[in-house]
């Protein structure tokens, strides 16, 4: 054992000196044990010399795989067993090295990376920042939006051993400051100079900044090379530092002029944070490891079977955890990824064809209303042809969801012995009866059999010029929100597969998700591989058998470490046992062995949330109570209800005070002194104009309103006994007329 720790103990050390090495070797050898105890870990990166001088090595950390060459040999591991998530590129660049890894238009200059030159990229930006001085477990915020640089950051960072914080150019600049400052970020990487300008006095002035980093565009845009002392970098200057160092350090030899000592990233080391607003409105840090990314990257393949051939479009922004498990996942299996904007994905769709769309419910939306736009303007016969063949395909595709194979050789029994059938959501827990099974199946059969001419026709009329406009042969993935299940049946009967999925940021973010074989409409798929979903009672916590509505609970290795700095919020949705509340409300569909439900056994369905906090179309939360407390300081108004779940953007449910807005509108001269009542468009757009005022500085804006007579009450069963609102209980009370009112923006915007 002696010789074993003194061994281990040497080899962290060098000696230099022109005198005879071997009696202080001999000593070291001979006092090993004494050593060891004694010796720190400090002094185990040290470099000692004869005349008592110590020079410490200082302590680096690097992705084991990616660069494998600075670790001993006893620390590497093999290429397909990643630790961490930059270990992924060594692995790409050895399978798909010369294919196109992405492609990035709409950047000045416009790129075109391979999977070789990306990982080079990747470890000159990495090398770069050890140059600048960041260290590991250090913060680096990131605020910029998706490109090739925002990715080639991105990795960068992670694999210095270094944890980065990400955010968007449209937040606010009290936001971004807010997070660098809760986050003790050290240093500054963002999108480009106009962002630079926009937030630079406010950070410079209040916040501790070491260095800058400007992803795109010249550092020479801002003045001299630093702003009041701070050193500022752009893309090329850092990356070329990088590419310096690595040179000297190859030419330089193994163990040559060596300086630092390397220690491995380990999985369960926090790999980035991102901020979300939760439920009280201030941001908090969700600390998310490399293994709970690894987790995505390793089992989305059973949902996204993507390969080398098959191209992706992307236009989420990158901090988002939805869009970034998807870049991961993508990428380690050698797909093309192409970079588009909201502006130009129409465009893009047809130009790149991707095999397959990662995007948020909003985008589907808004095919759909262009598919539906261009239907409505076309001549009355062709109208009447697209729509007729439209809803016979829909029909002919429930008939066909009854029975997925249409394989009329085999008789019922058959069918229903390999219970080929079966994607019909059902909260029952009881099967149907086999005879009922079998009429059901016939009827469906039949149903198909006399449909199916005309859904054909539809494909060669109708769908096939929306496939050619859309591409998307293989599949949309669409998660982030709520799917609504008309879009859902439009993208089936036209051919174009949408796969749903769910999950937080708080779980990385994917914790189930519909397969390709299983595409259950009106559900959110199965739970991913090695993760556990359970619902439990919204009162008592205990858990529900399938069909129960309650309380979605997520446990997984996906599952993020904790909020950053914030234990009691953390403790509120995540247990001992590693339970993730999230918040959702759902049911798992019952397994059922035969009938039109025999395929939906342990799917989840989600129906909304019980938190506050509203999830729209577009992937954004909005916690409601910083817009309704804004709102709330007018004197105008009453009561305030904020409301926009699963809708494209939020409206509002407003009890106005009668008596103060009919003095403000004699006020302003919209009523005579004598008047003694305020129309309802008047009322209405008194309010709209004191919303503006009150919540101009919110992150979020409202859009319609619907005026109320009569307030909330306890009485009226609306308010608690403490005097709060019921905000579900309001929701599902004006149910009509909260429909009514996003039916009229709808139509209002379609046409």
């Amino acid at each position: 054992m002696a010789v074993t720790s003194s061994s281990s103990l040497f080899n962290n050390i060098i000696i230099t000196s022109s005198f005879d090495r071997r009696p202080l070797l001999g000593y070291l050898l001979s006092n090993s044990q004494i050593l060891h105890k004694q010796t720190s870990r400090r002094l185990s990166y040290s470099r000692v010399y004869c005349n008592s001088h110590v020079e410490e090595l200082k302590p680096r950390k690097c992705s084991p795989i990616l660069e494998s060459t600075l670790l001993s040999n006893d620390k590497v591991v093999s290429t397909g067993d990643w630790k961490v998530v930059p270990d992924i590129w060594r692995s790409t660049t050895e399978k798909y090295g010369d294919r196109t890894a992405l492609l990035d238009p709409y950047h000045d200059p416009p790129s075109e990376i391979t999977y070789k030159q990306l990982e080079q990229d990747i470890l000159d930006f990495c090398e770069g920042l050890r140059v600048v001085g960041v260290e590991p477990d250090e913060k680096i915020a990131l605020f910029a939006d998706n490109s090739c640089r925002w990715l080639i950051a991105d990795q960068g960072i992670m694999a210095t051993g270094a944890i980065n914080v990400v955010r968007g150019t449209r937040s606010s600049v009290e936001e971004l400051l807010q997070i660098y400052s809760h986050s003790d970020s050290v240093a500054l990487i963002v999108d480009d100079a106009e962002l630079f300008k926009r937030i630079s006095e406010t950070f410079i002035s209040r916040a501790g900044v070491r260095f800058i980093v400007l992803l795109w565009g010249d550092k020479s845009c801002l003045g001299n090379g630093a702003v009041d002392g701070i050193p500022v970098y752009d893309y090329k200057g850092i990356t070329d530092l990088g590419k310096e160092s690595r040179t000297t350090s190859l030419d330089s030899g193994e163990d040559g002029g060596r300086r630092y000592a390397y220690e491995a990233i380990d999985s369960d080391d926090i790999a980035t944070l991102v901020y979300t607003s939760g439920t009280t409105g201030t941001p908090k840090g969700v600390m998310l490891t490399h293994r709970n990314l690894l987790h995505q990257i390793k089992n989305l393949w059973d949902i996204v079977p993507v390969g080398p051939d098959d191209r992706f479009l992307s236009m989420l922004p990158p901090w988002h955890a939805y869009e970034r498990a998807a870049e991961y996942f993508t990428f380690a299996y050698g797909a093309e990824q192409v970079y588009t904007t909201v502006k130009n994905l129409k465009e893009d769709l047809r130009r790149y064809q991707p095999h397959y769309l990662i995007s948020v419910p909003l985008v589907y939306e808004t095919l759909y209303s262009g598919i539906q736009r261009q239907i409505s303007t076309s001549s009355t016969i062709r109208k009447l042809i697209a729509l007729t063949l439209l809803k016979i395909s829909m029909m002919y595709m429930e008939a066909k969801r009854v029975h997925e194979k249409l394989d009329w050789k085999s008789s019922v029994l058959q069918t229903l012995a390999n219970c080929d059938i079966g994607k019909f959501l059902t909260r029952n827990q009881k099967a149907q009866p086999l005879f009922i099974s079998m009429l059901d199946l016939l009827w469906a059969r039949i149903t198909a059999a006399v449909l199916w001419p005309l859904h054909m026709l539809g494909k060669k009329l109708v769908y096939s010029k929306i496939h050619s406009a859309i591409g998307i042969s293989k599949a949309g993935i669409s998660g982030g929100g709520s799917l609504s299940l008309h879009i859902d049946r439009f993208f089936e009967a036209i051919g174009i597969k949408i796969q749903n999925g769910y999950g937080l940021t708080e779980s990385s973010p994917v914790v189930a998700a519909r397969k390709p074989d299983c595409n259950v409409l009106g559900s959110v798929g199965h739970p991913l591989k090695h993760t556990e979903i359970k619902v439990v009672d919204l009162e008592t916590g205990e858990d529900l058998p399938a069909g129960y509505k309650g309380i979605v609970k997520v446990r997984g290795p996906q599952v993020m470490k904790g909020y950053y700095k914030n234990p009691a919020a953390t403790k509120e949705v995540l247990n001992e046992d590693g339970w993730l509340g999230t918040g959702d409300i759902g049911w798992i569909a019952p397994n059922h062995s035969i009938g039109r439900s025999s395929k939906c056994g342990g799917v989840v369905v989600l129906e909304g949330r019980a938190k506050d906090t509203i999830v729209l179309t577009t992937g954004e939360n909005v916690e409601p109570s910083e817009l309704e407390e804004a709102a709330m300081r007018s004197k105008l108004i009453q009561q305030i209800v904020v409301i926009g779940q699963d809708q494209r953007r939020l409206a509002a449910l407003i009890v106005p005070n009668k008596e103060e807005l009919l003095a403000e509108a004699k006020r302003l001269s919209i009523l005579d002194d004598n008047a003694s009542e305020l129309s309802k468009e008047k009322t209405t757009n008194l309010l709209h104009g004191e919303l503006s005022t009150w919540t101009s500085e919110c992150s979020f804006q409202i859009g319609p309103i619907l005026v109320l007579d009569e307030p909330f009450t306890i009485d009226g069963g609306l308010m608690t006994p403490t005097m709060k609102i019921r905000r579900d209980k309001v929701v599902a009370k004006y149910t009509d007329e909260i429909r009514k009112l996003y039916k009229k923006i709808h139509k209002y915007k379609m046409y």
